[in-house]
């Protein structure tokens, strides 16, 4: 009886060992297939005419390394002493894994940055917004998430369609419980379909200004010109006033120039056709809106309104053709012998009140 034992648990032994060398081997094959066969299919899927391959080659990788163990581990189990191949909850957790994986494929393919999305964007000629994007990508994700965990719910025999039920029974007590999440989500959604800014543009609101750098089903960030990053919540961001500096197809410049009351309307006449003409001539000037004239009496200037836009929005350039146009209307001042302005006071004595002092002072 003991060399019965004692066979039976050395071919316990055997089919152990065999059970875990067929596992190493599958892992170690996996780390080959990686490195060299799968490299080589990246490869071959770059010189196709699309990236679509290379894509789902891409977000397949590491899911098709844990596929070749999920594989191995089946095999193994054909030895595994202590467990059976068929087992059911064995089977079960299988395909529950191999359910996972594609998930996480699909997910991967999914991203806002990487994947099918920008390759179908490309193909509709940035048809999608960039704002769309992300929302898009989120929007597949939780999605496909749900899609698994319902599948392998129904893998491990749970009724997820009263889970379903149970959800729509108590989605009123979850909405009142979570009214400011979904506002938040609510807010979201208004901001993808109304666009009123994209990703990298420059938004100004009463809450904050700066550039956005991200929207999601709560909030949106925005990077601020001191580099702060501020969070604003989806519900507060859509019910506040938006200026879009980034649309703006001109930039305007406007302001007064003071020149001194000791100037002749001629010298202001030909001042305001001068000023008037180099902006018409000026390459980065728009044409449309030009207005340059004598626009009000001030107290101790006459004011000459010069209004006009440049093309370019960009604030650097904008700031760098401010200066050149300054610096011109410097020049057609000198040239017409023409002073600006600043604030002073004239005081004027009458010889009876300096008489009158003067008798004043002697007295003293």
């Amino acid at each position: 009886m003991s060399f019965l034992t004692d066979g039976l648990d050395y071919d316990l032994l055997i089919n152990l060992g065999i059970s875990i060398a067929i596992l190493v081997a599958f892992i170690l094959f996996r780390n080959l297939f990686t490195k060299y066969v799968f490299q080589l299919i990246v490869k071959l899927a770059k010189k196709t005419p699309t990236e679509f391959l290379t894509q789902i080659c891409l977000g397949f990788e590491r899911p098709l390394g844990w596929a070749f163990i999920i594989v191995g581990l089946y095999v193994a189990m054909d030895y595994f002493p202590f467990i059976e191949q068929h087992n059911a909850l064995f089977l079960k957790f299988l395909r529950s894994m191999i359910i996972v994986l594609i998930t996480w494929g699909l997910f991967n393919l999914s991203s806002p940055t990487t994947g099918i999305l920008i390759s179908v964007n490309e193909k509709l000629n940035n048809k999608i917004d960039k704002i769309l994007l992300p929302f898009i990508s989120r929007t597949i994700r939780v999605i496909l998430i749900a899609i698994s965990i319902s599948i392998i719910g129904q893998e491990f025999d749970y009724d997820v369609n009263g889970l379903v039920a149970g959800l729509g029974l108590g989605g009123l007590a979850f909405a009142l419980a979570a009214k400011e999440a979904v506002g938040n989500l609510i807010g979201g959604i208004v901001i993808v379909t109304e666009k009123p800014f994209s990703i990298g543009d420059w938004i100004l609101t009463p809450s904050v200004e700066g550039t956005v750098e991200d929207i999601n089903f709560r909030s949106t960030k925005i990077r601020t010109f001191s580099q702060a990053l501020v969070t604003v919540p989806n519900s507060t961001l859509a019910n506040e006033p938006i200026t879009n500096w980034s649309r703006m197809g001109k930039r305007r410049i406007t302001f007064h120039l003071g020149i001194n009351y000791k100037t002749t309307k001629e010298q202001i006449q030909r001042v305001v056709s001068r000023i008037e003409q180099y902006l018409r001539t000026h390459e980065e000037v728009h044409p449309d809106t030009i207005m340059v004239a004598l626009d009000h009496y001030n107290e101790s200037s006459l004011d000459v309104l010069v209004y006009f836009f440049t093309n370019t929005t960009v604030w650097a350039e904008h700031v760098k053709i401010k200066h050149e146009i300054n610096i011109a209307i410097m020049g057609i001042l000198e040239d017409e012998g023409v002073e600006t302005a600043f604030p002073s006071r004239t005081i004027y004595v009458t010889p009876q009140s300096n008489e009158q002092y003067q008798t004043m002072g002697s007295m003293d």
